[in-house]
Formats: structure tokens, C-alpha cells, sequence
């Protein structure tokens, strides 16, 4: 009964292991820890920045992908400004607080006034529907 525990528990390290590995596949560069979903490149948690700022976006355990396109493990980043993320399955709306990178653009440059902002990053498939909470980032600025 012991052998069998430790032959489950090792296995099951070895699982998590490999997965968490796979998870650590993204594209672009990030200084953060090895966590599943889209992050800020540019930007950390509590920067004070000036405008216009450059927002770089990258994702682990997905890949970017142009909008229109349905394809498994793909999608596109979506940069809401002083918003939420969007739940699961919901469209992302398209409007001033809701920018789109269907084309699959990784940076951009905004403009924000002074003051305390957020930044979420919702990642979404290719028909622009949110994969929720989990593929979402925010973040929390002050524009000098």
C-alpha cells in the first residue's frame, strides 16, 4: 500500500511538472513568475508612469492569433482601461474603454490623464469572446 502512495504522489508530481512546464510556453519576454494567461511586459502592478505610455502584452499557455480565426489554443488581447475583465463566452465590447488587437498586435502606445488607473488584459478567441477571469490581468497605474 505504501509503494503504491509513493508511485501515485511521484506521478503526479512528474504530471504537474510537465504541465507547469507547458505553461511556461509564451511569446514575449516577461519578468514575472511562470503563471498561465496573458501579463503586462511593460508594466507592473502599482507603476507611477507618464502619458502617453507603451503597453506591451505577452501570454503563457496560449499563442497569439488574428481575430476571425477560431483555433485552439489561440486568441488575441483585448486592453480594457478602468474596467474589469469580461466573463466567460461574453464578447468583448468595442468601444473607447475596450481596445481591440484583433490583428495580433502585442504593444501599443495610450494616452491616460492623471490619476489612479487600471488596466485589464483579456484574452479572447477569435470571434472576440472572452475566455474569462483566468485569461484576464489587471493592473493598478498612477499617470503622473
Amino acid at each position: 500500500m505504501k509503494k503504491w502512495f509513493t508511485l501515485i504522489a511521484l506521478s503526479s508530481a512528474l504530471l504537474l511538472s510537465s504541465m507547469a512546464h507547458a505553461a511556461c510556453k509564451y511569446e514575449g519576454a516577461c519578468s514575472q513568475s511562470c503563471t498561465f494567461g496573458p501579463h503586462f511586459i511593460s508594466l507592473n502592478d502599482g507603476d507611477t508612469v507618464t502619458s502617453p505610455l507603451q503597453v506591451k502584452m505577452g501570454i503563457k499557455g496560449m499563442k497569439v492569433h488574428k481575430a476571425g480565426d477560431i483555433i485552439e489554443g489561440t486568441g488575441h488581447h483585448h486592453l480594457i482601461i478602468d474596467g474589469a475583465y469580461v466573463p466567460e463566452n461574453e464578447v468583448v465590447a468595442a468601444d473607447d474603454q475596450h481596445i481591440h488587437f484583433g490583428k495580433g498586435q502585442t504593444e501599443t502606445t495610450i494616452k491616460l490623464k492623471p490619476g489612479k488607473h487600471t488596466l485589464t488584459l483579456q484574452f479572447a478567441d477569435g470571434h472576440h469572446q472572452s475566455y474569462g477571469k483566468v485569461m484576464s490581468r489587471t493592473i493598478h497605474i498612477t499617470v503622473k
